[in-house]
């Protein structure tokens, strides 16, 4: 978590949230203030509270979870590029990261939470956010003279969703992945407001995961099951990128337009990427600077 930003004593975070609540946030702000941060405990204590999260989840799921409490490691900063050649709009990314990630499957309340939208965009007028598709429903795609455009978070070097948030409860790993303390997150959805990539969702309702559904190898800070009332998003599948793996989306696509790996790594494919493609960031403007690259061929 950045230095740059001042801890809070009890008085100040207990006044802050009296303000957030005034404002719409959750009625239980004051207590979730009140509340240690997993990032803030020592190891005996955040193994205490783990084991707590294991049992409170095997007893609600009737499987075994384990919660894995792995640390960014060091000599690491995780990028990820697209081949906009390559992607035809299959969405099977989608598919494996909600699998793999938990994510409420909807209900009649709400939809699923979907933490990677894939828009369709006409090749003529090119990245047009204002005329691409996220809804497309083709039986066949890629559908002629159109390209796909998959977004999600952009883990950012320069991150203003984890600046905004009044308790600190998002930050970016030394790794480069930004997390969220679920525990934590007061559902305020200032960081949500700030993404300019529309990359973080709110859990409206109670999570709907069947049993039947869920993936029990979670991460305390990625795919762990998350409550009512909380945002989430994309963390490059941290409970398989710090087992060594790859993330779930890189796995399913078919058409190998997805290329993950350490930036540090002179000889991993993003960082060979980096260096013999044309590279595109996403709203370069905005000098959020993604570890998320686009390019083509």
């Amino acid at each position: 978590m950045s230095a740059e930003i001042p801890r809070r004593n009890f008085l100040g975070a207990a006044a802050a949230a009296a303000g957030l609540a005034m404002a719409g946030c959750r009625q239980e702000a004051v207590e979730t203030f009140i509340k240690t941060r997993l990032s803030e405990l020592d190891r005996d204590e955040l193994l205490r509270r783990v084991a707590e999260m294991e049992k409170e989840y095997s007893s609600r799921f009737g499987r075994d979870v384990t919660v894995d409490v792995t640390p960014a490691r060091e000599g690491v900063l995780f990028a990820y590029g697209l081949d906009l050649d390559r992607c035809n709009g299959n969405r099977l990314c989608v598919q494996a990261c909600v699998e793999e990630n938990n994510q409420s499957r909807g209900d009649e309340r709400a939809g699923p939470i979907e933490w990677i939208t894939v828009l369709e965009m006409n090749k003529e007028k090119g990245v047009d956010l204002e005329h691409a598709d996220a809804y497309y429903d083709h039986e066949q795609v890629p559908r002629e003279g159109h390209f796909y455009f998959p977004v999600q978070c952009q883990h950012c070097d320069n991150p203003p969703c984890t600046r905004v948030c009044p308790v600190e409860a998002t930050w970016k790993e030394p790794d480069g992945i930004v997390v969220i303390d679920y525990d934590w997150c007061i559902g305020c959805r200032c960081c949500m407001s700030a993404c300019p990539y529309g990359a973080r969702h709110f859990n409206w309702t109670n999570p709907n995961l069947p049993a039947d559904d869920l993936n029990p190898t979670t991460h305390v800070l990625g795919n762990r099951p998350r409550p009512r009332g909380v945002v989430e998003k994309c963390t490059f599948c941290i409970q398989r990128t710090l087992a060594g793996k790859f993330p779930a989306c890189h796995d399913a696509c078919p058409t190998g337009a997805r290329v993950f790996g350490n930036l540090l790594d002179p000889t991993s494919a993003v960082r060979r990427l980096i260096e013999r493609k044309r590279i595109f960031i996403f709203k370069s403007e905005l000098n959020t600077r993604p570890t998320f690259f686009y390019f083509y061929g």
